[in-house]
């Protein structure tokens, strides 16, 4: 995992025992550790001790994939574990205990109320589910905007931390509802590809592994859009998490609900909105990474001209296929530290590029010239084992150039290609007229395209120098 320096944080002399770091992390972890506890009693009644292992075999399988590929979503700028773990513990132990606490009570309650089981369950699955499983996953996301902000930057923040909640919650319900299935099969004596397990199997983990992430990942676009927003749009910034949550909860009844339209109606819904849905939400993510990485190029040549890097890594940088030559060059000729450095060193440069991008829209913090500091003296220390990969890497991706395509004969005048003979094999009594060709530009040498030149903002960064930092002062975009 290629990390960058942590963010300076002040020690305050007044700090009240609830509000340091570590007190912070063990209720953090003793609250998980004890809803694991609870949901793993409460599964392991429901389906058995037998039932339950079968469950968690089955559940575990999507889990590797689903957490890869956002974990690839976020390869430009890639937050730190930690934040990943978090999500994914809330969403497997507190979410799963919520939902599953509140659903029962509610269920129970509906079908006392209206002495109606049959339509309790329906009301159950379409109305408490989708509002208390979208809350409860939703809080993680929240939890991470307001306590790792510096980690949450944008749309892509939003997908992976929404997308991995979901990923532990569908990890812990698979495991119930597999469970659950194995223990009917065994009542039943039913097995092989006709039994209830195969067929729950396959609609869950086979057809619709990303439906809880597609639902909750439309809340963290909220919060993703939300963090994009100045500070000044405070009424937007508070409606769209808002917004992105109830069109979760509105697409999860939907999906819930689909049992009710019908024999098809699960495959009419899942043709007709689940994977459009997913389509779509994977071209955004997709294009939202491509800014970044336009970012990237657009920010970096700042500090080209103030001497931290060289006129290739703004286009090295700027490039996945190009971080991905370096890291095997690097990997090549400087064994796996090599690899890992050059993997902190493109780390470092994106977090200062997406800095520097914040600063230029007013919604840097009073850190920013602190922050900027330790990045850039994180990049000069790597600088020795980086370069030779990114300069590599740019001259191996950048594009081939043009190759000037040669004039006709005729270009070049009369008798042109001829001699002295002329065309018919007769001496000329002048030479041939052959004016200069016109001027074509030459193939270009430069190792690498250049990065377009974007207007910088007042504060200039600091140069390399060896001598005393001395900040330059507030930053004035």
């Amino acid at each position: 995992m290629a990390t960058c320096p942590p963010y300076p944080t002040h020690v305050h002399r007044h700090t009240h025992w609830w509000q340091r770091t570590w007190v912070r992390y063990g209720a953090l972890i003793t609250l998980l550790a004890l809803s694991g506890l609870v949901i793993l009693a409460l599964v392991r009644e429901q389906t058995g001790t037998q039932g339950f292992l079968v469950g968690l075999g089955l559940a575990v399988l999507p889990v590797p994939l689903l957490v890869a590929a956002f974990r690839w979503l976020d390869r430009v700028d890639p937050g730190p574990w930690r934040n990943l773990l978090f999500c994914f513990a809330w969403g497997a132990c507190a979410a799963a205990l919520i939902a599953i606490v509140a659903n029962s009570f509610a269920t129970r309650w509906i079908a006392t109320a209206t002495a109606d089981p049959a339509g309790a369950d329906t009301w159950g699955a379409t109305v408490i589910a989708p509002v208390v499983e979208e809350s409860a996953k939703a809080a993680a996301v929240l939890l991470v905007f307001l306590f790792r902000r510096r980690d949450f930057t944008g749309i892509v923040d939003g997908v992976v931390v929404a997308g991995v909640t979901a990923t532990g919650f569908a990890f812990t319900e698979n495991i119930l509802y597999l469970g659950t299935a194995f223990g009917t099969d065994q009542l039943t004596g039913d097995s092989g590809i006709a039994s209830v397990t195969a067929a729950t199997f396959f609609v869950r983990v086979v057809m619709s592994p990303f439906a809880h992430p597609l639902f909750t990942v439309l809340t963290g676009i909220g919060f993703g859009i939300a963090a994009l927003s100045a500070g000044r749009h405070r009424l937007r910034r508070a409606l769209l998490p808002l917004a992105g949550l109830l069109l979760a909860m509105g697409m999860h009844a939907l999906w819930n609900g689909s049992a009710a339209f019908g024999e098809y109606g699960f495959f009419a819904v899942y043709a007709a909105f689940m994977v459009p849905s997913f389509g779509l939400l994977t071209w955004l993510v997709i294009w939202t990474r491509q800014r970044e990485l336009g970012t990237v190029r657009a920010e970096l040549p700042a500090y080209v001209a103030a001497g931290w890097l060289t006129p290739a890594e703004p286009y090295a940088l700027g490039s996945m296929r190009a971080r991905r030559v370096a890291r095997q060059y690097a990997r090549k000729h400087a064994g796996k530290e090599g690899a890992r450095a050059v993997a902190r060193y493109e780390a470092c440069a994106t977090s200062v590029a997406f800095l520097r991008q914040r600063g230029r829209r007013g919604r840097a913090g009073a850190d920013f010239t602190v922050r900027e500091r330790q990045l850039l003296d994180a990049l000069w220390h790597l600088r020795g084992v980086a370069r030779p990969a990114l300069d590599y890497a740019a001259r191996a991706t950048a594009p081939p150039a043009p190759v000037p395509r040669p004039l006709p004969p005729w270009a070049y005048g009369y008798g042109y290609g001829y001699g002295a003979q002329g065309a018919y094999g007769h001496a000329t009594a002048h030479p041939p007229y052959a004016p200069n060709p016109p001027h074509h530009p030459q193939a270009s040498h430069a190792p690498y395209p250049q990065a377009p030149h974007a207007p910088y903002p007042q504060y200039a960064p600091p140069s390399p120098q060896h001598a005393p930092y001395t900040p330059p002062g507030p930053y004035r975009p």
